[in-house]
């Protein structure tokens, strides 16, 4: 099973663009449909949109910012939980003994 799995993960990586071709198309300015990539827009524009010289940071907290709220909230919430799973659990012990 986990033979044919790299397998079908070798045939789909054959197929795929070479990193550092300037023709690639996600190197380009314009996509297919003929709109601006938004990847050369953040690439250009992001320290004179947000003046922070640290483009994953512009990326998550300026342009993506509802999106990474989400994220947060979802891994806030997962914590929240597990701790008081945890903490009920030991409560619980304590009073069987």
């Amino acid at each position: 099973m986990i033979i044919a799995f790299t397998l079908v993960l070798l045939f789909a990586a054959s197929d795929l663009p070479f990193r550092g071709d300037p023709d690639n198309q996600m190197n380009q300015e314009v996509s297919m449909t003929g709109t601006e990539v938004a990847g050369n827009y953040y690439i250009q524009e992001a320290y004179h949109d947000a003046h922070t010289p640290n483009i994953v940071t512009v990326i998550l907290g300026d342009y993506r910012s509802v999106d990474t709220l989400g994220e947060q909230i979802v891994i806030f919430t997962a914590g929240l939980i597990t701790f008081l799973l945890l903490r009920n659990r030991k409560e619980g012990e304590e009073d069987d003994e």
